[in-house]
């Protein structure tokens, strides 16, 4: 169900949460970070395309390997986010979205604006990141 939003809707604490306007808050948020990053990876390709990689000095053809290769593994971080915001909106499909995969409790709204991809609520993150950090140091 499509809640329609007035242009300047920002969610509320006093809400019940998860209700249909704020569904549709960040379903249209995650789209338009979408858009963004399709936006941007069209424009490494376009300029991957018109790159002439030609440079006869070979410290300038080092640097231009060395942009693109950074250029490539940023766009690799923007398939991975695109990965996770296309769950996400899976999520709100599903009327899952906003809750804790590992607990089931409300992630909030504040976290949800700031990382509107995050599945974990801020304590079973934090005891997430806990426990990689004490396996991680028996390596």
């Amino acid at each position: 169900m499509l809640a329609k939003l007035e242009s300047d809707y920002n969610p509320s604490e006093l809400e019940v949460y998860m209700n249909p306007k704020q569904r549709e808050f960040f379903r249209h948020k995650l789209l338009s970070w979408k858009n963004d990053l399709l936006n941007d990876s069209q424009e490494t390709i376009n300029h991957l395309k018109e790159e002439s990689w030609h440079e006869p000095d070979l410290n300038d053809r080092a640097t231009k390997e060395m942009e693109t290769s950074l250029e490539l593994k940023t766009r690799d971080r923007y398939r991975k986010l695109l990965e996770k915001i296309d769950s996400a909106l899976k999520r709100i499909e599903n009327d899952e979205y906003g809750y804790c995969k590992e607990t089931g409790e409300e992630i909030g709204l504040k976290r949800l604006i700031a990382r509107p991809i995050a599945t974990l609520s801020i304590e079973a993150q934090q005891n997430h990141e806990n426990y990689e950090r004490q396996h991680s140091d028996l390596d």
